[in-house]
């Protein structure tokens, strides 16, 4: 897909589909989907379906209406908001003379683009594969999107067609043992972090949510943040220090959207697992944004399939703080009401560009890592000089003596509070 494309970007508004998000504000994401690669947006509508048509989705004279503004607006590229079966999108073609694609593959093409790490490069083109398989039906003077170079050489016809499938499914097997072990060096991290042990915190929320945002203003980096659909996909980790906790991980996570192509749900579950093994989760809202209700659906749902959210009782295996972001883009008299609500329902609302409220934030986060710690005495050498000073950096002593004669010579007796993860810590220096 060529950047600098013009496009017509139409939201298929299907009366029997139920939608979290209402039709403007699903149209104006798909524009920033679209805007996300440097499309120009030349055009873009809601089109009612009261009926979906089995060729072409939509109604002929709205086809028609979609081909006069094609040549209007000078568009080569028709962008709808919704999944296309392959027959649809290639009738489309036929009749629009244009290229056309799906949310799907509009999505693909974000990701094929931002994906940066290995494992997320090689995620993308197995999600990339897995959808374009089911499209050799298609026209071979439309496969110049295809990526990769998978030998779509030669005219159209059956020999040619099932040879391309063979070496998608052969391709595609090769990516998913390359996937396996990169998911194994990944537990292998996991399991290292483990033993450390640091306590981590996961951001997570809705793609555009200013995650990356507030992930770069309590750590310091210097992480892509930009008001863009997707900015950053791979998950990204920093040390943090916070009040009383010497050493927690921070976790920024690629951002939810709705209605996922299933190929990436199954694709990017790897990158999601890092929230699997957070103490604390942090879910980032948009409370600028009208659908900010219905972006929280979403990411619960997401959430719920992680198996860390009941989605029937609202329970969560993980505590989840919600942090309510974008404020100081309110209204004083919303603003002040917003407070109130925070303080009702215990969120905390922060804004990650001007730093507003990000204390407050690092003071929750660290009463929620310490409060599952408990008083331990430990009766040690004085000459294991080390582990009583390691207790006085990473726990609160509350009470140190001597404690007499031991086979080591002088001891020293300390009571400390400890969480269990630096419980474990002190564990591998020996005690």
């Amino acid at each position: 897909m060529t950047r600098g494309a013009r496009a017509l970007v139409l939201c298929p508004d299907i009366r029997v589909l139920r939608y979290d998000l209402d039709a403007s504000d699903r149209l104006a994401e798909a524009e920033g989907l679209a805007l996300a690669i440097g499309i120009v947006i030349a055009h873009s509508a809601i089109l009612p379906v009261r009926k979906m048509q089995p060729n072409t989705l939509f109604g002929s004279g709205q086809v028609e209406n979609i081909a006069v503004w094609c040549e209007q607006h000078e568009a080569e590229l028709v962008i709808v908001d919704g999944a296309l079966t392959p027959i649809q999108q290639r009738n489309l073609e036929d009749r629009l003379k244009r290229k056309v694609i799906d949310r799907t593959g509009l999505i693909l093409e974000i990701f094929g683009e931002r994906a940066a790490t290995a494992e997320g490069r090689l995620q993308v083109e197995l999600a990339h594969l897995d959808y374009q398989q089911s499209r050799l039906v298609r026209s071979w003077t439309h496969l110049e999107r295809q990526r990769g170079g998978f030998g779509f050489l030669g005219g159209p016809g059956e020999t040619q067609i099932e040879a391309d499938r063979r070496m998608i499914r052969q391709r595609m097997t090769r990516l998913r043992r390359e996937l396996e072990q990169v998911r194994k060096t990944r537990a292998l991290h996991r399991e290292r972090r483990g033993r450390a042990p640091w306590p981590i915190i996961a951001l997570v929320g809705y793609t555009n949510a200013g995650k990356s945002t507030l992930f770069n203003r309590l750590t310091g980096a210097d992480v892509m943040a930009e008001d863009l659909l997707f900015a950053t996909l791979d998950p990204t980790m920093r040390a943090i220090g916070l009040p009383g906790v010497e050493k927690a991980i921070l976790s920024d996570t690629v951002g939810f959207i709705s209605d996922l192509p299933t190929q990436l749900v199954a694709a990017f579950r790897a990158t999601l697992e890092e929230v699997t093994f957070a103490d604390v989760i942090f879910h980032v809202r948009d409370m600028a944004n009208a659908s900010n209700s219905a972006q929280k659906k979403q990411v619960i749902e997401v959430l719920g399939d992680l198996g860390i959210v009941d989605t029937d009782t609202g329970d969560s295996t993980i505590p989840i703080v919600e942090v309510w972001n974008k404020c100081d883009l309110l209204a004083t008299e919303d603003q002040d009401e917003l407070r109130g609500m925070a303080e009702l329902q215990g969120a905390v609302m922060v804004s990650a560009v001007t730093g507003e409220g990000v204390a407050a934030l690092e003071d929750r986060a660290a009463a929620m890592l310490t409060g599952t710690a408990r008083e331990v005495t430990f009766t040690l050498p004085v000459s294991e000089g080390r582990q009583i000073a390691w207790l006085h950096a990473h726990g609160e002593v509350v009470a140190e003596e001597d404690a007499g004669e031991g086979v080591a010579g002088p001891m020293r007796r300390v009571t400390v509070r400890l969480n269990p993860k630096e419980l474990g810590q002190f564990a591998t220096l020996g005690h």
